[in-house]
């Protein structure tokens, strides 16, 4: 049985940092490429940031987390992760990871949530000004 949780939400100040982790039972990171998609009421989710399955190659499809936001993946330890720098009321949103389903690794998928599979359940993320 596939099992994805998300850990490390919360509320902060801006101008804080969060990490938000990702643990996988039942898949290991490294078996797929990776994402980070976040969403606010009534809109889409977005993506933020994608990891190819070796975890080198690494994209951010929104400008406005790039230089803030860093994704990596420990796949000894089954979990990947969202380092977030300068933090920013517009980053405010429920924050999910997931696993692209095609098998390889393409930065416009990271853009499309359709591509993705194995959803965890999401975190809050609140950043007060």
């Amino acid at each position: 049985q596939v099992q994805v949780m998300e850990s490390g939400g919360g509320v902060v100040q801006a101008g804080s940092s969060l990490r938000l982790s990702c643990t996988t039972s039942g898949i290991r990171p490294d078996w797929y490429s990776m994402a980070w998609f976040r969403q606010t009421p009534g809109k889409e989710r977005e993506g933020v940031a994608c990891i190819d399955w070796k975890g080198i190659d690494t994209y951010y499809p929104a400008d406005s987390v790039a230089g803030r936001f860093t994704i990596s993946k420990d796949s000894a330890k089954n979990t990947l992760y969202l380092q977030m720098n300068n933090l920013k009321p517009e980053d405010t949103a429920m924050y999910y990871c997931a696993t692209d389903l095609s098998g390889g690794f393409y930065h416009y998928h990271c853009k499309d949530q359709s591509h993705y599979g194995h959803w965890g359940q999401g975190i809050q993320v609140g950043v007060a000004p």
